[in-house]
């Protein structure tokens, strides 16, 4: 799981380098697959669910909140791009994500950014040995309603492993101490997805792009985190 989470890091690194004004989703999705192929990997994304999902990456912008299909849009300066990737390396799966600007953007897109990372961090804090799920839930809740921003309720981070998505399933909020106790060698994808408006959201036509219902932005950051005997050990990093 470590080697499929730096394979990963890798592809997210290769698409982070290409976001700038003009470059299309699909560009950024062939630059991941091709980072992927290189390491000998694959994305647990393709041809996943119904109807099956056509791309390696998921690439979201501005009220996109998960899961929008790469393709002939051109990226816009001031626009934020989230970018969700996995990878398969010997039967194990890496799964990451994050957000970021095109160009310059705005101070109110910057701060949703800054704490939607921070967020991720703060949930990672709480993957220790004898806590539980609703612990990571409730400190993410906590952290993001506090700087006056929703989590979504609908989307939740989980177990990843051999398969891509596995129990247990850790929502973006809780109560602390209920849910599942967190136990040395446990591996779960924590993702806050966080909206400036409303927490409500939509799939749009395509059957696949999740969207804010009232147009506001949306960020997302994802790492897949071990538990251990000390600290979290975060897998999807260089």
């Amino acid at each position: 799981m470590r080697e499929a989470g730096r394979i990963n890091a890798s592809a997210l690194a290769a698409v982070k380098e290409l976001l700038q004004p003009g470059v299309t989703t699909a560009d950024l999705n062939a630059a991941a697959e091709e980072t992927l192929r290189k390491h000998g990997a694959y994305s647990p994304f393709k041809n996943y669910g119904q109807p099956p999902y056509p791309a390696s990456i998921t690439v979201s912008i501005n009220e996109q909140l998960v899961h929008g299909i790469p393709g002939k849009r051109k990226l816009k300066e001031g626009e934020i791009v989230s970018v969700d990737c996995g990878a398969v390396f010997e039967g194990y799966v890496g799964d990451a994500a994050f957000t970021a600007g095109v160009g310059e953007i705005s101070a109110i897109a910057q701060a949703l950014i800054e704490t939607t990372e921070k967020a991720l961090y703060v949930g990672i804090n709480q993957m220790r040995n004898g806590n539980y799920t609703g612990d990571i839930s409730a400190a993410i809740q906590k952290f993001v309603e506090g700087k006056g921003y929703q989590v979504t309720r609908e989307y939740t981070g989980h177990g990843v492993g051999r398969q891509m998505h596995e129990g247990p399933q850790v929502p973006n909020y809780g109560r602390p101490g209920t849910g599942i106790l967190l136990q040395p060698g446990m591996t779960i994808a924590l993702e806050p997805m966080v909206l400036v408006g409303t927490h409500r959201t939509r799939i749009l036509s395509d059957q696949w792009t999740v969207v804010s219902t009232d147009g506001s932005l949306t960020a997302h950051f994802e790492h897949s985190v071990a538990v251990t005997e000390g600290e979290p050990l975060i897998l999807t990093v260089l």
